[in-house]
């Protein structure tokens, strides 16, 4: 008796140059390419090749499940690959849901969320004289939300208190705030007590240097403390350098804006540059997000400046600046126009 022969899956095309080699779907029902290696064409639609495996999970209301994803890549930097590129993915979808319930209507830039590092049992670094990182970056979120509430934006927390709040949890009420922006806001340190300035981060795969590295290493280890077990994750099958690559375009930006904010207040200091570094808390966040260092709470004289009311009312001046700057720079790319009382950079005033 003769076997029925297998229908054979039509190749992937990419819709510029043809490749049926060279371009790589996403999606079981739609086959976006994410990327062709013949002619470099991304966001191309790609022909044939249906019923491919589904790239991760949806809840409801079609917000994509990153937590999975966030575990393994805690071990696995091909899991973190897999999450960036869902990242990217996630934007997608969100944007054809849009088109297709009639709300393409633009929004403005409107939700920021604060993250203050550390909190309750985790005090972070501590310096010489005291000073706990928990505590200092509390304090500069506090004066930050301020200013920003002032400015016409919602502000939310994730925590207000001094109470630790996991970083797989951080990133779950930044995506139920549907906000526009998360920044997570930390004191540096060193076993160099000579070391000092600002440095800023976005996520990445790879660390853009071992002290990035090791930073990371450090800020994730919550997190490795909190998960012990890594779980299988449909999203391990995604290779995300392309997409991914388009969903940290406005991380790399807002991440500049505020630096060059946080620079700006000490010209002594050299700068320690815009970073890259794999933070579980930045990862699984579906909007802009960044890190900053406000200084290394480790040197003596940094900590007594962080340690005046001044020096954060400054650092908070700055990265309200630095949001306000990124805000009218976003909302014009999308065409949105912002009330006039809340257009523009100066941030200044009291917490």
């Amino acid at each position: 008796m003769a076997r029925s022969a297998t229908p054979r899956r039509r190749p992937a095309r990419c819709s510029r140059c043809s490749s049926s080699q060279r371009a790589r779907t996403r999606s079981s029902t739609s086959a976006i390419c994410c990327g062709c290696r013949r002619c470099g064409a991304r966001g191309a639609r790609a022909r044939g090749q249906r019923g491919l495996r589904p790239f991760g999970r949806l809840r409801a209301g079609g917000a994509l499940d990153l937590h999975a994803a966030a575990t393994a890549s805690a071990r696995s930097p091909y899991a973190l690959r897999s999450a960036l590129g869902a990242l990217s993915i996630a934007c997608l979808l969100a944007a054809s849901a849009a088109r297709a319930n009639g709300t393409s209507e633009p929004e403005r830039f409107d939700v920021v969320v604060l993250d203050a590092g550390h909190g309750g049992d985790d005090h972070g670094a501590e310096g010489a004289g005291g000073l706990r990182e928990k505590d200092l970056v509390l304090d500069v979120a506090r004066r930050l939300a301020g200013r920003l509430e002032r400015r016409g934006l919602r502000v939310v927390h994730t925590r207000d208190a001094d109470a630790y709040v996991p970083l797989g949890e951080r990133t779950a009420i930044a995506n139920r705030a549907a906000a526009d922006l998360f920044l997570s806001i930390h004191a540096n340190a060193a076993s160099a007590r000579q070391a000092r300035g600002v440095e800023t981060y976005f996520v990445a795969l790879e660390a853009s240097d071992e002290a990035a590295r090791l930073l990371a290493e450090r800020e994730n280890a919550a997190f490795r403390e909190e998960h012990t077990a890594a779980p299988d994750d449909p999203l391990a099958s995604i290779l995300g350098d392309l997409a991914a690559a388009d969903a940290m375009r406005e991380s790399d930006e807002f991440a500049r804006f505020a630096h060059k904010e946080l620079s700006a207040l000490d010209r002594s200091v050299p700068s320690r540059g815009v970073k890259q570094a794999p933070f579980v808390v930045l990862m699984g966040v579906q909007m802009p997000a960044a890190l900053v260092e406000i200084g290394f709470i480790t040197n003596p004289a940094e900590e007594r400046e962080m340690a005046s009311d001044a020096r954060r009312d400054r650092v908070a001046d700055a990265l309200a600046r630095a949001v306000l700057g990124f805000a009218e720079r976003y909302d014009a790319r999308r065409g949105v126009r912002r009330p006039a009382r809340e257009s523009g950079n100066n941030a200044e005033g009291g917490g």
